[in-house]
């Protein structure tokens, strides 16, 4: 899988750095470079990359301008790189991949890069599964109903996020969702469980859902998620109800509705 990428900056030694340690990588192409924001706009339009590594302050369009120019086109995914560590949180907003700092560390590089990876290959197998559809609905428009093509409900791991960024109280925290014990919904927001900590996540649970492996985190009542590879023990409650103590030692109890999930503690 090859990643066309358009790097884009007004200082020529930024992108010329960012070229050189760019090349460890072999299966990231370089298609163009831009030295402001009115150009990258027009090279993202005409080449169609899968990334853009964006400087953030540049005279006339910045980084933001040229993310709110491609709104009625498909967007890359977009890694901010910038010498100011104030426009972090907006970044995140804006829904980059990442926000490297200048001059960029070959180990952080790496790290966004994977991430990168991970992502296109969530765009790409949703793709793959829309085109198989299509086909289907044509030559045997019966089958479809039936078919297990989704890419949201593929058994591949790596399709999932292992990363959750995170904004809370004015800072971004990088979570290993290995770390997440319980998920619990409010609303429009999420209480992100780690055993030590909680954090809020604006997100709802339908969206947070896709993001996270099934075979690991299930949904255990209406509005809670767990972490199985988290819970230690079962213990049976009236009803049909029971609850699983977490690593931490705390308790979620299992709605009946959820005992399904169980099942696979107990045999």
């Amino acid at each position: 899988m090859t990643i066309r990428t358009i790097l884009v900056d007004d200082e020529p030694l930024a992108i010329q750095g960012l070229q050189l340690r760019l090349q460890a990588h072999s299966d990231v192409e370089i298609v163009e470079t831009c030295s402001n924001g009115r150009e990258a706009i027009r090279a993202i339009k005409t080449n169609k990359p899968d990334l853009v590594f964006l400087d953030i302050q540049m005279p006339g369009f910045d980084g933001f301008s040229v993310i709110q120019g491609l709104m009625e086109v498909e967007p890359p995914l977009f890694v901010f790189v910038t010498a100011y560590s104030d426009h972090a949180l907006r970044a995140f907003e804006a829904q980059a991949v990442d926000y490297l700092m200048k001059p960029v560390e070959e180990d952080r590089l790496a790290d966004t890069l994977d991430r990168v990876r991970q992502r296109l290959s969530e765009k790409r197998g949703a793709e793959e599964a829309g085109k198989l559809k299509e086909v289907l609905a044509e030559v045997a428009p019966d089958a479809v109903e039936n078919a297990d093509i989704s890419a949201d409900e593929g058994p591949a791991a790596n399709r999932y996020e292992k990363l959750i960024n995170i904004k809370d109280r004015g800072q971004i925290f990088r979570v290993d969702v290995d770390s997440i014990e319980k998920i619990d919904a409010a609303g429009d927001y999420m209480c992100i469980y780690t055993g030590d900590n909680t954090l809020i996540l604006r997100e709802t649970m339908k969206d947070l859902e896709k993001r996270l492996d099934p075979r690991r985190f299930q949904r255990v009542h209406r509005s809670t998620i767990v972490n199985l590879d988290q819970v230690r023990q079962v213990k049976p409650h009236t009803n049909g109800e029971c609850f699983l103590v977490l690593g931490s030692g705390s308790q979620v109890k299992v709605s009946r509705s959820y005992r399904d999930v169980v099942a696979r503690f107990v045999h």
